[in-house]
């Protein structure tokens, strides 16, 4: 009986929902690709649809906003208020329908902004961050391999930085689509490259270029730049480099994606942490003007910084020990990363997590609150 029950109120269920949706507005199409009109804007064929996702949704930060998608036959429009949900169904055909939604979410630099307070006594026992000596046999054949001191220059410090972000940009476009070899190290990653003319994404870009510090003798790090995320429909970030620059006494941000660095009003190049101060406490950033996509398109500072990057710089995660072959995952190998994270996140913990994947590689994740122990300088 109790079986009976439970097996009635999930057909229930499945019916309520199903019978929500047979009642919700539809729009029809012929094609798989949307184009969106938010007030006057037009993107044109930006929206895929998707019958994976229940519900696929847009999201718009501007409230009060007319929302309109449009189909090669077909239209539907929404004004978007703080606090609603504006569901209805794509039909594709005439027989494929794909739940979607419409949701408003306040601005990233806002969720940036509530995300300013970290714990800086905060003392938790994390290993200490280590950078590979040039040395090493693999950052040597990097090194002589392709020549990187005549790339990098006889100029001064900054200049040799800028010079090797400049090369792996121009070398290797960025790529999205493909994924990554699994094979993850500079030597490797270029060679696919040159073979299969693709490119490799965001986090790809960062660790070549990465091992292409180190194989000079410059302390640098990859980090992933994160969303807060707290929907769970977001599944974007980014990744760039941060160089330490001795002549500055300071970190650099540098993005290999963009061809970019960041400055103040008065020209000084800035860190990952300084631009996310400045952004919070709305102080002037500035790009440099020749920062771009694959050479198609410029990178604009009001989309980069105060959208995209607002969004990706509420939290961060980095390895512990920058080294050459970092991310190649093996049987019996541990990679360890250590996570920043704002007091204000959701989820704080647990403080360790570790697990292993099919690969037998270990990976284990070090969170703090202590944004000095993240951004700490080199000990040499």
């Amino acid at each position: 009986m109790k079986n009976i029950l439970i097996l009635s109120v999930f057909i229930f269920s499945l019916n309520f929902v199903f019978g929500q949706k047979q009642n919700l507005p539809v729009l029809k199409s012929n094609a798989n690709k949307l184009s969106i009109r938010e007030n006057n804007k037009l993107s044109k064929d930006s929206w895929t649809i998707d019958f994976n996702l229940n519900p696929d949704i847009y999201i718009t930060q501007k409230p009060n906003s007319k929302i309109t998608f449009y189909s090669d036959i077909d239209s539907i429009s929404f004004v978007v208020e703080k606090g609603e949900k504006y569901d209805f169904v794509v039909l594709l055909n005439g027989k494929d329908s794909a739940f979607t939604q419409i949701i408003y979410q306040k601005p990233y630099i806002e969720t940036l902004k509530s995300a300013s307070k970290y714990n800086t006594n905060e003392k938790r026992n994390i290993p200490n961050f280590t950078y590979q000596n040039k040395d090493d046999e693999n950052l040597k054949k990097l090194r002589e391999g392709f020549n990187l001191d005549s790339i990098a220059g006889n100029a001064n410090e900054v200049s040799k930085i800028l010079n090797l972000m400049h090369w792996i940009h121009n070398l290797i476009p960025h790529d999205g689509i493909h994924g990554n070899p699994q094979v993850k190290n500079a030597l490797n990653m270029i060679s696919v490259c040159k073979k299969s003319d693709i490119g490799l994404n965001c986090r790809g870009l960062a660790t070549v270029l990465n091992e292409c510090y180190l194989s000079l003798g410059f302390k640098s790090r990859f980090v992933v730049c994160l969303p807060k995320d707290s929907l769970g429909i977001d599944n974007d970030c980014h990744v760039i480099n941060m160089v330490y620059a001795k002549s500055l006494n300071k970190w650099i941000y540098i993005d290999p994606t963009h061809d970019l660095y960041v400055m103040n009003e008065k020209g000084e190049l800035l860190s990952i942490e300084e631009v996310r101060e400045r952004l919070i406490n709305n102080k002037p950033l500035i790009i440099n003007p020749d920062a771009n996509w694959n050479h198609k398109l410029s990178t604009v500072k009001e989309h980069y910084l105060y959208e995209y990057m607002a969004k990706n710089l509420y939290m961060f995660s980095c390895p512990l020990h920058s080294e050459f072959d970092t991310e190649t995952r093996k049987k019996g190998k541990e990679i360890d990363y250590i996570n920043l994270i704002p007091l204000e996140y959701f989820k704080q913990k647990p403080i360790i997590e570790t697990y292993t994947d099919e690969s037998g590689t270990t990976l284990k994740t070090y969170k703090t609150n202590n944004s000095n122990l993240f951004w700490q300088k080199p000990n040499d």
